[in-house]
């Protein structure tokens, strides 16, 4: 690990084909279609390529259907980390009660070690939906990390937007206002950190954007800007790390399954943006970008983030967003 390179971590939501239709509002989404027969094999193969081990966060809901157990066994036999995406993949999820939220997080747990061998020591909330009550729940629930916040200005905007093109009736609606957050996450830091709760304390890793102006970063966003100019796309990446060292910045790199797949392969989320380029040109993307990632980055899982990292500032535990 070069002493000259600030730390980063890649990590994934491994949110399957059913979870984006469930978030869309689109029907069938309750036979749990899954494409992991053909994502799951290719991004291990990439990041074999590369040398690289990543965080997968899972959903509890694809680990206890027996045609995924397979697939979702091969990533920790990759070496990959293992960590928490809740059960169901609900974006409201700072609106559970306590008692919900521990249900929430222990069947996912549960489903997640049966189907990979490993206890997952992370969470991340679907939709960025946290509150005060997730982290004293998996803090009493022995998790050593989470990485739910998302320090952007931009949620507001990426909510409109989201459902412009989505078919939630308006009260579904008003049970999402809080999907994504709000400006105010834009004031919240981008390095780790710890978050005091009682007399204990969960370490806090955001989800990375842009030093400073606290735009994303993550590859999502990177290919809406590929779409428009790829020189763009880079040049913001490239300029993004430039200041992220100039700062002493860390890196916390998020992933999804659509920045991989494209319609070509999955048409049934053609709704979804960035979802018009196809696979094989996404593929060229990614791995261009891991080895920008890979030259700049000493490049770790989640967890052996949390634990290599300095930045070890200590925050008073935010109120919920839904209050």
């Amino acid at each position: 690990m070069s002493k000259s390179k600030n730390l980063a971590s890649i990590s994934l939501d491994l949110d399957n084909q059913w979870a984006y239709m469930k978030t869309h509002g689109d029907a069938g989404w309750e036979s749990f279609p899954s494409y992991f027969d053909i994502f799951i094999p290719n991004i291990l193969k990439i990041l074999d390529e590369f040398d690289l081990k990543i965080t997968f966060f899972i959903i509890g809901q694809d680990a206890v259907l027996d045609k995924n157990k397979d697939y979702l066994s091969a990533i920790p036999e990759h070496g990959h980390e293992i960590a928490n995406h809740s059960f169901n993949h609900d974006t409201f999820i700072q609106l559970y009660s306590k008692q919900q939220l521990e249900n929430e997080i222990n069947q996912a747990e549960d489903a997640i070690i049966n189907a990979t061998g490993k206890k997952p020591v992370g969470f991340r909330a679907p939709g960025f939906s946290w509150g005060k009550d997730l982290f004293e729940t998996l803090l009493k629930l022995n998790y050593e990390y989470d990485a739910s916040t998302f320090p952007t200005f931009l949620g507001p905007l990426a909510r409109k937007f989201y459902f412009a093109s989505s078919n939630f009736t308006p009260e579904e609606k008003e049970q999402l206002k809080n999907l994504y957050g709000s400006v105010t996450e834009g004031f919240r830091p981008i390095n780790p950190y710890f978050f005091k709760v009682n007399s204990s304390k969960i370490r806090e890793i955001p989800v990375s954007t842009f030093p400073v102006f606290k735009t994303p970063v993550h590859l999502s966003y990177l290919l809406y800007l590929a779409k428009y100019s790829e020189f763009l796309m880079f040049s913001y990446l490239k300029s993004a790390i430039v200041i992220s060292k100039i700062t002493n910045s860390e890196m916390s790199f998020l992933l999804h399954p659509t920045d991989i797949l494209g319609s070509d392969l999955i048409p049934q989320l053609s709704f979804f943006p960035g979802m018009e380029i196809k696979s094989s040109k996404k593929v060229e993307i990614f791995k261009k970008i891991l080895t920008i990632l890979k030259s700049n980055f000493n490049l770790v899982t989640m967890n052996e983030h949390h634990k290599l990292t300095k930045k070890n500032t200590l925050l008073p535990l935010p109120a919920s967003k839904s209050n």
